[in-house]
């Protein structure tokens, strides 16, 4: 017997790194969400002009769920994939999209930098794109995983720069306090 491991054994080795990058990537992104605020419950988000293309509040917690599980069974194929050329240069671009995916709540909703978290966004997408790329060719599938991301950077690059646009003064906007009287 010549191989090292039988397939149901590399399908547990995968499935292994799945059940660490999936809940870890998940975990990591829910909790900058709710840390930065993020969402309709933000009052300064609330105040802003926000473009007809914006979704209901729930759909972005459905949305990036889905694209933060796509992602992490994305990672663990690229994981599972040891000795693969080009394996280290994918990771890296995986993990420098992600770092960037993960400051850019706090950007926009926490230091209220819209201008400079659509800067992030574009970089964002861009390395994703390349990501996709370099998955390619180490685990197709791990790249068509990413593909709903992508659009969906793409679209939320679409409306960061509308938010951009139609509030010249977000940096700036104040909204009211929360009133505690009783009237």
């Amino acid at each position: 017997m010549t191989e090292i491991a039988t397939p149901g054994q590399l399908r547990m080795s995968y499935w292994r790194w799945a059940m660490v990058t999936v809940p870890s990537i998940v975990l990591v992104g829910t909790a900058i969400g709710l840390l930065s605020n993020s969402g309709y419950s933000n009052r300064w988000f609330a105040a802003l002009d926000l473009p007809s293309i914006t979704p209901p509040g729930w759909v972005f917690a459905v949305a990036w769920t889905i694209l933060y599980i796509c992602m992490g069974l994305a990672l663990a194929m690229v994981l599972h994939a040891r000795g693969a050329k080009g394996r280290g240069f994918a990771l890296l671009l995986f993990f420098v999209q992600l770092v960037a995916n993960f400051a850019w709540s706090p950007l926009f909703f926490g230091a209220h930098q819209v201008t400079t978290a659509l800067y992030l966004i574009i970089f964002i997408l861009m390395v994703a794109v390349a990501t996709f790329f370099a998955f390619a060719p180490i685990r197709r599938a791990a790249a068509w995983l990413l593909v709903p991301y992508i659009a969906w950077l793409a679209f939320a690059a679409a409306l960061n720069f509308q938010i951009d646009q139609a509030n010249p003064n977000a940096e700036t906007l104040v909204p009211a306090a929360a009133s505690t009287q009783i009237s």
